[in-house]
């Protein structure tokens, strides 16, 4: 294996002709540079220098080691630099997948305080729902997954490191004009008898299972996966709804009203990456601004 501080060495004999100039030019003695020559020599397995009195020849394996030592060092200079930029967070990339609603809400507010603190990191966002998004996050698509999940699963994360966020309640969506529209809060019974629209595949499973908790399996006429649709069929009379706290805040329900639903169901919002990846400045900075935006929202 040729090392790279072999090659300095090598560099420095052939420019001033002996072991001692190339000592002084280095800062060390003339016995530690004979002796990285000689293990450089042992890794050629070839002689590189011939001794000619007080001076040193390139042979021609040498000659061709410090034709290529110049740009093998430029190279590793510039990479030693680029990761130095990296590490100091001078520089750096992210790649972020969220969900719609965290899209809207945590992450702008999160990749704000990041560009201002750090701006030389550049972070990259594409939307997608759990459990996609944890594939994504698995099979080396992404760096950090803004993900979701309702009560219990905790195993399904093992392998990962979850940082929670925040506890997202659900609140029930009704038209303007409904009954129960002026209610402080609704038991989830008392629509047992409307019609639904359900929203992203693991939304819609988590109401059907409290829906059937409370007795009654919910009539679902329409499903969307976007939350400013879901609004606007609330809003247009067509149904009720069931949405998360943060989908509200990022749509303005006009003709709809929201009201507090028992018994309360929370979903918990957090930020998944890999345990190496966890490690790696950017990464760990975006992770903490997700939080702070977080305490915020």
């Amino acid at each position: 294996m040729i090392e790279a501080r072999h090659l300095r060495v090598l560099r420095a004999v052939a420019a001033t002709g002996s072991f001692s100039a190339a000592a002084r030019e280095l800062g060390c003695t003339q016995p530690a540079v004979s002796q990285q020559m000689k293990a450089l020599e042992a890794s050629a397995g070839t002689p590189l220098l011939i001794r000619t009195g007080r001076e040193m020849r390139l042979t021609q394996a040498g000659e061709v080691l410090v034709r290529h030592a110049s740009g093998i060092l430029a190279g590793l200079t510039a990479a030693e630099e680029e990761v130095a930029a990296i590490a100091g967070l001078r520089a750096g990339r992210v790649r972020l997948v969220s969900f719609p609603s965290g899209s809207s809400t945590l992450v702008p507010t999160a990749l704000a305080a990041l560009r201002a603190a750090h701006p030389g990191t550049r972070v990259s966002l594409v939307e997608a729902e759990p459990p996609r998004s944890i594939e994504m996050l698995r099979e080396g698509d992404c760096d950090i997954a803004l993900a979701f999940r309702y009560g219990g699963g905790q195993a399904e994360w093992d392998d990962l490191v979850v940082r929670p966020l925040l506890a997202d309640r659900l609140v029930g969506l009704v038209p303007e004009g409904h009954r129960l529209a002026g209610a402080e809060a609704v038991g989830i019974a008392e629509l047992a008898d409307e019609s639904w629209i359900a929203g992203c595949p693991r939304c819609r499973r988590q109401l059907v299972d409290v829906c059937e908790d409370a007795g009654f399996i919910p009539r679902i006429d329409f499903a969307t996966d976007d939350y400013p649709a879901v609004v606007g069929l609330v809003g247009a009379g067509l149904g009720v709804a069931v949405l998360p706290e943060l989908a509200i805040e990022s749509v303005r329900p006009k003709g709809a009203r929201t009201v507090a639903v028992e018994p309360a169901v929370e979903r918990e919002i957090v930020a998944l990456t890999l345990p190496d990846l966890a490690q790696v400045p950017a990464v760990a900075a975006t992770l903490d601004e997700l939080m702070h935006a977080a305490k915020r929202a």
